[in-house]
């Protein structure tokens, strides 16, 4: 293989025309690393918002962004001993380290697993960021149980439309906002109830729910607290959450903020339910590598449902 590769390098902060395609070197797999040829590269919210400078101290520039990835092992480096050149794969890097945004990238082994048998290499790549952050959300934070009511926010989104899946498998009665045009997707993945947020105020169209999963934050914040039974949690997602535990406690409720972690046995987990059909991660758009700043254009306009991925 060549010594250098292309990857989209964020030089400055800036709108989507800072994403650059340059040539550069192929990084070297550090011990208890592995370096992939990159199959498929998720683009998140959050890439916009680091790329946009919001949260610079997250950030050395330059660097190169992403953090969902699927592709194949090149090489191994030192002491890995789980995963051999040749095997497909999908994980997620560290969000300090990023990198995805790559035709070659090294990710830690324990970051990774074996992808589906059942999705392509790119579809693989829209995974690990949304179903990491719902499964922590919805099973480890929350602890949803059967009877439960779960007010889903931007229930179409990527991290939503999972999370609305695995509350459900879990017996919640599960509640989502998305736009009119979404209701008839977020149904077929097993929402029970669904409010059009251009048009209603969510706050007069539910009745009180045990949990809800906020990931549009700003004013949606305080306004799920006004939804919560007494020791509800509210759950927060968004750079910009709008409320903190202070001002949940003060009536009697809950709020915690949630943070995908990488792990490759969560992964594992996840695997299961794609390949026994009981999760489905929908794709919106793919884009080459080189059209990243159109896909981040695509994920700021806030209207895809499911995710975005590039393909170098």
């Amino acid at each position: 293989m060549s010594a250098r590769m292309h990857a989209i390098v964020q030089s400055e902060f800036g709108g989507p025309e800072v994403l650059t395609l340059q040539e550069t070197d192929v990084p070297e797999p550090g011990p208890g690393e592995v370096l992939l040829q990159v199959a498929g590269a998720g683009v998140n919210p959050g890439d916009a918002v680091l790329r946009a400078g919001r949260v610079p101290g997250l950030v050395t520039l330059p660097w190169t962004p992403g953090n969902d990835v699927a592709g194949v092992v090149e090489r191994t480096g030192e002491g890995v001993t789980r995963f051999a050149p040749g095997d497909e794969v999908y994980g997620m890097l560290p969000v300090a380290r990023r990198g995805a945004y790559a035709e070659y990238t090294a990710v830690p082994a324990t970051a990774l697993a074996p992808r589906p048998k059942n999705l392509e290499p790119a579809h693989a790549a829209a995974v690990p960021l949304v179903a990491f952050t719902a499964w922590q959300a919805v099973a480890v934070l929350a602890q949803v149980r059967p009877g439960d009511r779960v007010l889903i926010h931007a229930a179409a989104g990527g991290v939503g439309h999972v999370a609305v899946q695995l509350a459900q498998e879990l017996g919640a009665h599960v509640i989502g906002t998305a736009r009119a045009a979404n209701h008839g997707f977020l149904r077929d993945l097993g929402a029970d109830e669904l409010i059009d947020h251009t048009a209603t105020d969510f706050r007069t169209a539910v009745s009180p729910v045990d949990v809800v999963l906020d990931l549009v934050g700003g004013s949606y914040g305080p306004r799920s607290l006004d939804v919560l039974k007494p020791g509800g949690l509210l759950i927060g997602a968004s750079i910009d959450p709008g409320t903190d535990e202070r001002q949940a406690a003060a009536r009697g409720l809950r709020y915690v903020w949630v943070t995908a972690e990488p792990s490759g046995r969560v992964l594992e987990r996840i695997t299961e339910r794609i390949e026994a059909g009981r999760l489905r991660v929908m794709i919106h758009r793919t884009y080459p590598l080189s059209e990243a700043a159109a896909a981040h254009r695509a994920i700021e306009e806030k209207r895809t449902t499911g995710k975005i991925v590039l393909v170098p």
